[in-house]
């Protein structure tokens, strides 16, 4: 299912979200113009675990160096498909989320649980060299924190029935949670095949996902913030 829209409009000025999804486009662009330069910036600025690794047990490096890639990581791409990927889940359900948690901690909850998710990633991958880049573990903080906030609204939303395409409003609930049982087992499969050597980092998104719940179920809404009406 791919969502299009919500039918959830914010009561402010999504500000944070567009700032955020503007530093990825720019970041993004600045990666095409690196050439070969390009391995090296992502050795030194993606999330290697192995690094961090490296860093906690046998001192191969000071451990600031290798920890800040977990929010740098958070900001870069490897691909088109990537970037408009994650940029589009968080154009839909971004700014419900700023809004009901307000600016500050909204940007703060969007880094935090990107750090959160990625270290999930870690440990279920601790002696990977795979570089790990993007946003997807703190978006998916962001549709956990939806889905806990807001799970009665609707989700336009793209539904394969082959041979066919239908587009469906349905509820946010229902399109996030099957957004989530599809990680998770994707997670756990790449576990038993792989030993969580590589490729998408499922566990990241399902770490986020979790967190953005927790974080949204005891998080009171910002001052003045609007509530969704029945």
């Amino acid at each position: 299912m791919i969502p299009l829209r919500d039918e959830n409009p914010s009561g402010s000025a999504p500000i944070v979200t567009r700032a955020i999804i503007a530093l990825n486009v720019a970041l993004f662009l600045y990666e095409l113009l690196l050439g070969s330069d390009l391995r090296r910036f992502m050795m030194d600025f993606a999330f290697v675990p192995s690094r961090l690794t490296g860093a906690l047990r046998a001192g191969d490096e000071p451990l600031p160096a290798p920890a800040f890639t977990l929010i740098s990581s958070l900001f870069l791409h490897g691909g088109w498909a990537h970037l408009i990927g994650n940029m589009w889940y968080l154009w839909i359900f971004g700014d419900n989320v700023e809004d009901r948690l307000g600016k500050v901690r909204f940007l703060v909850f969007y880094l935090a649980a990107g750090v959160g998710a990625s270290l999930t990633h870690y440990l279920a991958n601790t002696n990977s060299a795979v570089p790990t880049v993007g946003a997807s573990g703190a978006i998916a903080a962001t549709l956990g924190a939806y889905a806990v906030a807001y799970p009665h609204a609707r989700v336009v939303t793209l539904v394969p029935l082959f041979p066919f395409f239908q587009i469906m409003a349905l509820p946010a609930m229902l399109v996030l949670g099957l957004w989530f049982v599809f990680q998770f087992f994707s997670g756990a499969l790449s576990l038993a095949w792989s030993a969580g050597g590589g490729g998408v980092a499922w566990w990241a998104h399902i770490g986020g996902f979790a967190i953005g719940m927790l974080v949204m179920r005891f998080a009171g809404p910002a001052t003045g913030a609007r509530r969704m009406r029945a």
